[in-house]
C-alpha cells in the first residue's frame, strides 16, 4: 500500500501541490532472519512494492492515508495487517518524517505528505508466519541494512527513515529491554547475544558477554535445556524483569540525531 494521498479526485499535479499537506501512516517492522552467508541471525524488514507513480515498481514500507476516525497507533495497525498480515505486540511511534519534496521525484510537483511513523519488533515465530503465508512478489523481506541497494533505491525518503530507526534501535538496546521482544519465553544465552550482535552489527565476545549477564537480574535460569544440537544441550532461561509493555507514545524527539541528508 502506498504512503502517499493522491489528492482530491480531478486535481491536476500543480493544484495537488497547493494542497494542504495529507497525513500518513508508515512502518518499519524489525526482525531476526538467518543470513544465508553467515549463518547467523541479522535484522530484516518486510517490505511493499509500489504499484503506481509515483516510484512504481520499487520498494517502500508498509504504510497508508491516516483516516479521519481513525487514532494514530490505530491506523499504524491496521495498515500493518493489509500489507503484510502481521499485527506485533511491539509498537511504538518514532518520528515523525515531512520533507518538502519527500513525497515525490525530483522535479515534479505533488501534494506534500507528513508520514507519522511507527517501528515494530516482531518474534521469529511473526517472522514465519509472513514468510511462509504472506511472502508474495509485492510484499518480501529485506535486510535491514542493504534494502535498497541494487535495485535503485527505496521509494520516497525511506531508506533514510530505516537509517534512523536502525540508529534508535542500537541506542535503545544498550539500557532497555529491548531485546526480550526478539525472543520467545524461553532463550538460551548465546541466542540471547546473536540479537545484541544482529542490532549492533558487530561480534560480541562470548565470555565477556556471560559475564556482564550475570550483573543482570532480570533473567534466571530455567531447569530446562534446548535440545536437538550435537553437543551437550544448552540451558534456558527467561526474562523476569517488568513487562515487556509498550509506552503509548514513544518520545519522538531524542536528545540528539544522528547526522543524515534529506532525501526527497
Amino acid at each position: 500500500m502506498s504512503t502517499v494521498y493522491a489528492g482530491p479526485l480531478g486535481a491536476n499535479v500543480s493544484e495537488r501541490a497547493q494542497l494542504p499537506p495529507s497525513l500518513a501512516i508508515s512502518t518499519v517492522i524489525f526482525g531476526l532472519k538467518p543470513s544465508r552467508a553467515e549463518g547467523k541471525p541479522t535484522l530484516w524488514l518486510p517490505l511493499v512494492r509500489r504499484v503506481k507513480e509515483p516510484f512504481k515498481g520499487q520498494w517502500a514500507l508498509p504504510g497508508g492515508p491516516l483516516t479521519a476516525l481513525e487514532s494514530l497507533e490505530d491506523a499504524a495497525r491496521r495498515n500493518l495487517r493489509e500489507t503484510t498480515g502481521l499485527a506485533p505486540e511491539y509498537l511504538e511511534q518514532l518520528y515523525a518524517f515531512g520533507g518538502l519534496d519527500r513525497a515525490s521525484r525530483p522535479g515534479r510537483s505533488a501534494q506534500r505528505v507528513v508520514s507519522i511513523v511507527y517501528w515494530a519488533l516482531v518474534r521469529p515465530t511473526e517472522a514465519e508466519l509472513l514468510a511462509e503465508g504472506e511472502e508474495t512478489e509485492n510484499v518480501a523481506w529485506h535486510r535491514a541494512d542493504t534494502a535498497g541497494q541494487g535495485e535503485g533505491g527505496l521509494a520516497f525518503d525511506h531508506r533514510e527513515i530505516i537509517d534512523y530507526a536502525l540508529w534508535r534501535l542500537r541506542n535503545k538496546i544498550e539500557y532497555a529491554q529491548i531485546a526480550y521482544h526478539f525472543l520467545g519465553e524461553t532463550f538460551t544465552l548465546a541466542e540471547l547475544r546473536e540479537v545484541y550482535e544482529a542490532v549492533l552489527g558487530r561480534q560480541l565476545d562470548p565470555a565477556n558477554f556471560r559475564r556482564q549477564l550475570k550483573s543482570v537480574p532480570q533473567i534466571e535460569a530455567t531447569d530446562q535445556f534446548l535440545e536437538g544440537g550435537r553437543h551437550r544441550p544448552p540451558r534456558l532461561y527467561r526474562y523476569t524483569g517488568p513487562p515487556l509493555s509498550v509506552p503509548t507514545l514513544d518520545h519522538p524527539f531524542p536528545p540528539t540525531r544522528p547526522s543524515t541528508r534529506s532525501t526527497p
